[in-house]
């Protein structure tokens, strides 16, 4: 069985995620379903991030409703994110958020679950 090169790895990391956030969500509207699809709700800090990942980059929505935009690093396992001031990294759930040099650990990570 071939090795899937990092890229492809993170990529079925993200989709696999997004399956499960998609099955937890039960029926939702088209627009609803986009929304909630390959993004996750963490806390940071206490209060409420929001990361939404697509083709190579993770959008982030911070606590003070800043958006961010981060751009896909290969790494050999997890993944890796940053737009040079600001980093995401980790593994499934466990994600690493690297300011100013500070790393914090993003806590109780979950698929997002639009409002109703």
């Amino acid at each position: 069985m071939p090795t899937l090169s990092p890229a492809p790895r993170a990529a079925r990391l993200v989709a696999a995620l997004a399956c499960l956030g998609l099955a937890a969500c039960g029926s939702l509207s088209g627009k609803d379903e986009e929304a909630a699809k390959n993004t996750f709700a963490c806390k940071l800090e206490g209060e409420r991030l929001v990361i939404r990942f697509d083709a190579g980059e993770a959008r982030l929505l911070m606590p003070g409703g800043e958006r961010i935009s981060l751009y896909q690093i290969p790494v050999a396992s997890g993944v890796r994110f940053s737009n040079g001031l600001i980093e995401l990294r980790g593994k499934g759930m466990d994600l690493q958020l690297t300011r100013d040099g500070t790393v914090t650990t993003l806590a109780d990570c979950q698929p997002y679950v639009p409002p109703k």
